[in-house]
This record gives structure tokens, sequence and C-alpha cells, in this order.
């Protein structure tokens, strides 16, 4: 059996490797103020535990979106304000999944600063 490529988690504890796109957005959308955060890393690229993306759910319901693609220099920051019911996490699931994927287009989609 081949070893994961992606791994994702949530605040509750639950993990899956190599998640679909739909496993992916299900994890966003339940998240909620308890359970406020989903990780996923690439497992496939150095150095370990290095290259990630964080979602997390700000108490006035908007999102913080990170990702690092290795070293401290290498962590950028986005916010995503709330979106109205019909949209849900659309905008950010999008993005997830897009760099879980390592598909074109995620790096223009969120306005990226570095982090602090």
């Amino acid at each position: 059996m081949a070893e994961p490529v992606v791994r994702a988690r949530e605040a509750g504890g639950q993990v899956w490797d190599d998640p679909s796109e739909k496993t992916l957005y299900k994890a966003l959308a339940y998240m909620n103020l308890r359970y406020p955060f989903v990780i996923v890393e690439r497992l496939d690229l150095e150095p370990a535990g290095q290259h990630y993306m964080q979602v997390y759910l700000n108490d006035d319901m908007s999102y913080q979106v990170e990702y690092r693609e290795g070293g401290e220099d290498k962590h950028f920051q986005a916010h995503v304000p709330a979106q109205p019911e019909a949209i849900g996490v659309d905008p950010v699931a999008k993005v997830l999944a897009d760099w879980a994927f390592d598909r074109p287009g995620w790096r223009d989609a969120l306005p990226w600063e570095p982090w602090p």
C-alpha cells in the first residue's frame, strides 16, 4: 500500500489520509466555534511537517487561512470574511482543495500576506 500524500485533520481529532475533495469540503463545512480548525498537510514534500494549509474559523465566522511551504519565511496568511449561508465555505474549500491536489490558481484566489 502506498504512503499517503495528503493528510487532513480537524479540531475534534478526526484524521483522513488522502482525503477526497468532498471530504475536505465536509470537514470545513462542519467547523464550528467548538471545533474551529482544519489542517491539511502535504506529506510528500520536504522538509517534513513544513508544508501545510490550515483554516481557522474566527468568532465572527470569518476564516483565517494560512499556508506554509518550508521555512518561516514561506508562511503566509489571508483573511476571508464571513460568507452568506448560500455561499458557505465554498471559497475556502476551493483554495484548500486546489492546494492539496497541487492544482493551479490557488495562490491568486486570496490576498496572501506574509505571516507576522
